[in-house]
């Protein structure tokens, strides 16, 4: 058997927290994980951030609430999954992704939470392991499934690197140019084909 597994942002739908920055005018927010390879210290950023802004989870989630899928990301989803079984890997967080969950059909998630004081403040973030991305590939491999992953972000490389096949999709120039080892793409339709090359189930025929 042979698993899907993706990112979220940037493959699926927008980034959140550059969609909060522009809604806030918060210029640091528009970082991510592109931006910034250290999770952890990107992270920590974000929450001082909304410290110094007095924002929360509350208002967070009005902005998550008015965003859609990437185009075409609903339509590429479904394809996947009647050829392989997906799970979105991400960094991500449940108490942002429930909306977005919703529109692309409640693909399986595994990601982060977050600490959430009673006036919304978030006051903590808590990952669900280290390196996440990479040690769910690990674990699957221990059930026996091959993997075929694909990402945008620094985040995602080590997964991409634990995988039976890794490609890059939609990724900035800077990944790209430092992880030259991965196939780039950059349409649904080019990932679509990059999925059905790395697939055993191709390779044998």
């Amino acid at each position: 058997m042979e698993l899907a597994c993706l990112d979220l942002e940037g493959v699926l739908i927008p980034e959140i927290w550059i969609k909060f920055a522009e809604k806030t005018g918060i210029e640091a927010l528009k970082a991510t994980t592109r931006d910034i390879p250290d999770y952890d210290e990107l992270m920590t950023m974000r929450l001082a951030e909304l410290d110094k802004a007095g924002l929360g989870l509350n208002e967070i989630q009005e902005v998550i609430s008015t965003l859609s899928p990437l185009e075409g990301a609903a339509e590429f989803l479904d394809w996947l999954r009647e050829r392989f079984q997906v799970i979105i890997l991400s960094d991500t967080f449940y108490e942002f992704a429930g909306p977005l969950m919703k529109q692309l059909g409640y693909p399986t998630l595994f990601c982060h939470k977050l600490t959430v004081d009673e006036s919304g403040k978030v006051v903590d973030y808590n990952l669900r392991q280290a390196n996440p991305k990479r040690q769910s590939i690990a674990a699957f491999k221990t059930l026996y499934y091959r993997t075929i992953a694909a990402g945008d972000s620094y985040n995602d490389t080590t997964m991409l690197a634990e995988a039976d096949a890794g490609i890059l999709f939609s990724a900035p120039q800077n990944v790209i140019d430092e992880f030259p080892q991965f196939p780039a793409v950059h349409t649904y339709e080019e990932l679509k084909q990059a999925f059905l090359d790395a697939s055993i189930r191709n390779l044998s025929l």
